[in-house]
């Protein structure tokens, strides 16, 4: 990773410069788009996903400067490295493997003299092994029932990942298993899953690193009473997603917390990408079929080959990373927004928004030193149609925020022949979905000023051919890869997540002075900050 300050570079001071060429009239979005040969110039087709940047606010020259930067920051060098296992993680001494977890090409993989291939292959075939045995029944709860409900214990990066490709590819879950979450620490969440699932037939998946996560561990419990309560054995009725050696691998009646098996998550996939490990793998595999998820894991694969071996005028994820930092660094925008015409990509935005803004809300860089410029952009974002009678007021006529645009051309189910206006629902899903990004980018002058529209507003449009299990590991690892190239331009470590270490310290300090007053009513929270110390008795008292 170059480590030489972001703003000294002459190619940076160039595209500051150029940014202020682009902000001229003539470079208005609606006379950009009008130019020759536009589409082609700026999209590509390549790996499953059609990608098209011509309405975003660049031209060549952008284009050459920005891949002038990636040459520079040697990002794709720094990929490489992450993908064959290098410390690239250097603040936790850690490689950053998750690309390992989906290639099944690769004999040997050598992290720290440890081959890696065989450990994930193992999981992976434990995986296998347990979901077939469940859909079978060979392994059943504890009065012989077949589990028809799977509950998944964890929170951030245990269950976002997994909630987006679960809700993907729900139209294919046909296992009889219906799938929940359990994340919030909020009793709201617990009580809305247990009126809703037959305990019986119920496996919950606890998925936590260290088995020591608050809130993690704090469901769990409630999970193990409530099962107790009902007079089930829970350890008929738990399995662990855990790292070797924790408090929770250890399966059996005399475990500290009893689970049917444990499966091994590894240092080197942090959280947020590690849907493809053993905690997405776990309750996708029950979920949908262990075939399909492999099949996700192919197609995530089939990204990151492409994304490795393709130079960057050809490389869309590393030229999605360089307009992003272009249209955060240059042109000032401070957010993105991801709008899927595709309900079952609904849970995409949430998943993206914790993966991008962990990695990349970093305040130094990779070896301490402070960033120059602002990392990481606000990440949000809903379904269209409905984020336009939603938020899209914003969008057109209020503060501007890139958007990405996603489209799907072959639908998971049928359209069902009903028209209205002369065209079929997915129709008129995709006449809004070309019309919206045409309308941001040209604008309109209106009779009066309430309705016009100023335009110059960019987006991308990203078209899938289908929402199948490999198409879906492609989107992921798309994004994946995105994320990490803008880190290695800013020489940030998009793989730690200190920035959380606080709000947990002082929550430890919260729970302790809790603790002590349900001990003792007489407690009086001496030592407590006073707003602490009000919002203590106000709940305590």
């Amino acid at each position: 990773m170059n480590t030489r300050p972001l703003t000294e570079l002459p190619v940076w001071q160039a595209l500051e410069q150029h940014a202020a060429d682009m902000a001229r009239p003539e470079n208005h979005l609606k006379r950009l788009i009008q130019t020759e040969d536009r589409i082609n110039a700026f999209s590509l087709n390549r790996s499953g996903m059609f990608y098209d940047f011509s309405r975003q606010r660049v031209s060549a020259k952008t284009m050459d400067l920005l891949f002038e930067l990636a040459g520079e920051r040697k990002i794709q060098e720094t990929f490489l490295a992450m993908i064959n296992g290098e410390t690239v993680n250097t603040t936790e001494n850690r490689a950053a493997l998750h690309t390992a977890a989906r290639d099944f090409t690769r004999p040997s993989l050598m992290v720290d003299d440890m081959d890696v291939i065989p450990e994930i292959k193992r999981v992976l075939t434990e995986i296998e092994d347990f979901t077939r045995a469940v859909h079978n029944g060979d392994i059943t709860g504890s009065t012989g029932k077949t589990f028809k409900h799977v509950v998944v214990i964890g929170i951030g990066g245990s269950y976002l990942g997994t909630a987006f490709v679960a809700n993907a590819l729900r139209a294919y879950a046909d296992k009889g298993v219906t799938l929940h979450f359990l994340a919030n620490v909020d009793i709201h969440n617990f009580g809305a899953i247990a009126d809703t699932i037959d305990p019986a037939a119920t496996l919950w998946i606890v998925v936590s690193k260290s088995f020591t996560t608050a809130e993690t561990m704090a469901n769990a419990n409630q999970a193990r009473k409530f099962m107790e309560a009902r007079g089930l054995n829970p350890a008929d009725h738990f399995v662990a997603v855990t790292s070797k050696g924790s408090p929770g691998d250890v399966p059996g009646e005399t475990a500290a917390f009893p689970v049917i098996r444990a499966f091994h998550m590894f240092d080197f996939i942090g959280g947020r990408y590690s849907v493809s490990s053993a905690v997405g793998g776990v309750p996708l595999s029950l979920y949908l079929g262990f075939d399909r998820f492999k099949a996700f894991l192919e197609g995530a694969h089939e990204m990151d080959v492409y994304t490795q071996n393709t130079a960057p005028e050809e490389n869309i994820p590393m030229i999605a990373a360089l307009i992003s930092i272009w249209n955060n660094n240059c042109l000032g925008y401070p957010a993105q927004a991801i709008i899927p015409y595709a309900s079952p990509l609904s849970k995409l935005a949430p998943h993206i928004q914790q993966l991008y803004m962990e990695s990349n809300g970093k305040s130094v860089t990779a070896d301490g030193h402070p960033v120059p410029v602002n990392t990481g952009i606000i990440i949000f974002g809903e379904p269209g149609t409905n984020a336009q009678h939603s938020f899209f007021q914003l969008a057109h006529q209020g503060n501007p925020f890139p958007i990405d645009f996603i489209g799907i051309i072959n639908t998971q189910y049928p359209d069902y022949n009903g028209k209205s206006k002369g065209v079929t629902n997915h129709q008129e899903l995709w006449a809004n979905l070309i019309s919206q990004p045409r309308a941001l980018a040209e604008g309109k002058d209106g009779d009066t000023p309430h309705r016009s529209f100023s335009g110059n507003r960019p987006s991308s449009t990203i078209i899938l051919n289908s929402l199948q299990p490999k198409s879906i590991g492609r989107l992921l690892a798309f994004y994946e890869a995105r994320t990490v190239y803008e880190a290695f331009i800013w020489g940030i470590n998009p793989f730690d997540q200190f920035g959380v270490e606080l709000g947990k310290k002082l929550a430890n300090e919260i729970r302790g002075q809790m603790a002590a007053a349900n001990e003792d009513p007489g407690h009086t929270f001496d030592g407590v900050d006073p707003i602490s110390k009000f919002y203590l008795e106000m709940l305590m008292k």
